[in-house]
């Protein structure tokens, strides 16, 4: 659950929006980002294994949109978690705009008819959700939690939670697909595989069943239909809004692109403090189409999440993929095959003293698929194997 993907260009401003995505088009048709002293900061940032392949000059940069065979592409164009990394140093050290972005500005590289053509979803998006012309004016962005590698643990033929029978997951909400980082266009292809294996897993698991199938009693049913009447029988005076907007500004800021023990830890303590006031959330009115009342019992899954992926963080003491942490900036082999497990009660997430740290995970080695392999070997293609 630590591998946390986030697009380096989502909205920042108003706050109804925050995190709507600012499509990467917006780069490639010469959008440049600056920070609050108009410099064009991303050429400070390129890996030392992009330098060959990407501009470390505006000159160059500015040519490549006219001829991209002769000149490196622009920095703004590195890979997202570059980008998104660039941009949140950027923020930290007091360069980042009033909203806490940073600007990306087109308004100055192209002619507005030809931006409106180019990008009319994202002139439409700006003007109707945040009073911006960007054929006028720079756009305020920050980068934005994308997409989780992590997720529930599944049967990979089946796609059946080894915890819960007769759960099926599959998509983003299925672990282990992606490794440390998603690949651009993988998702569709991972819910497609999958989500056929799901359905099929999922027949096969009420076929077998036959009469022998399980009931719910009166006793849970009575119980789930309590809880989920807490939020408007309950004593307390939380508002689900505002805890919401502060579990977004803990994770962001102590669980977001750059982590370390230090902040981990404080998030921690901040995620168990909200848990604790949630449990006193307050919801009026009735059940239909009430955003507050839903509101109210999402948060209990958005703490469980988030603290998942702090505690995972906090345990994994290198960097890779979309986990860095700048107290372990390096890669580390022995952390190569190792994945986190975290188990929950229904109180608190437990741990198997005798297969963990003295964190509350599980470390669980993941093995090379052999069998998959031996078919990868230079001998096997050289004969045409598939």
């Amino acid at each position: 659950m630590e591998f946390v993907q986030f697009h380096p260009t989502g909205m920042v401003w108003p706050p109804s929006v925050r995190g709507i995505l600012v499509t990467e088009s917006v780069r490639g048709d010469g959008g440049v980002l600056t920070n609050s002293e108009g410099k064009r900061f991303m050429f400070n940032y390129i890996p030392e294994v992009f330098k060959d392949k990407y501009a470390d000059n505006e000159a160059e940069a500015d040519r490549w949109y006219k001829d991209q065979n002769n000149n490196r592409r622009p920095p703004e164009l590195l890979p997202r978690d570059e980008v998104a990394r660039a941009i949140n140093s950027e923020v930290k050290a007091g360069r980042g705009s009033p909203r806490g972005g940073v600007y990306l500005d087109v308004s100055k590289r192209l002619p507005a008819e030809e931006i409106r053509r180019r990008l009319p979803s994202m002139w439409h998006q700006f003007k109707e959700l945040a009073d911006v012309d960007i054929t006028e004016q720079p756009m305020e962005v920050g980068p934005t939690c994308h997409y989780v590698m992590g997720g529930v643990k599944v049967d990979p033929d089946t796609a059946a939670a080894y915890q819960v029978p007769g759960l099926f997951a599959a998509g983003e909400v299925a672990g282990g697909m992606h490794g440390s980082n998603r690949l651009g266009g993988n998702s569709l292809s991972d819910l497609l595989v999958f989500g056929r294996r799901a359905g099929a897993g999922a027949a096969e698991y009420v076929k077998k069943l036959a009469s022998n199938r399980p009931s719910v009693s009166d006793k849970e049913i009575a119980r789930a239909h309590n809880h989920l009447n807490e939020p408007f029988t309950r004593d307390g005076s939380e508002n689900p809004y505002a805890l919401h907007d502060e579990l977004q500004n803990v994770t962001q800021d102590l669980v977001g692109i750059i982590r370390n023990e230090k902040e981990l830890i404080d998030a921690l303590m901040k995620l168990e403090s909200i848990r604790q006031r949630a449990a006193k959330v307050k919801a009026t009115g009735g059940r239909a189409f009430n955003p507050g009342f839903h509101l109210a019992l999402d948060l209990e899954n958005m703490l469980l999440v988030s603290e998942s992926i702090a505690r995972s963080a906090l345990a994994r003491q290198e960097s890779r993929g979309g986990h860095t942490r700048d107290d372990y900036p390096k890669m580390d082999p022995n952390w190569r095959t190792i994945n986190h497990l975290s188990k929950w009660s229904g109180k608190q997430i437990e741990i198997d003293p005798a297969k963990s740290s003295m964190l509350p995970v599980e470390l669980i080695e993941v093995f090379e698929m052999d069998e998959l392999k031996k078919y990868y070997t230079e001998g096997e293609l050289a004969k045409g194997g598939k």
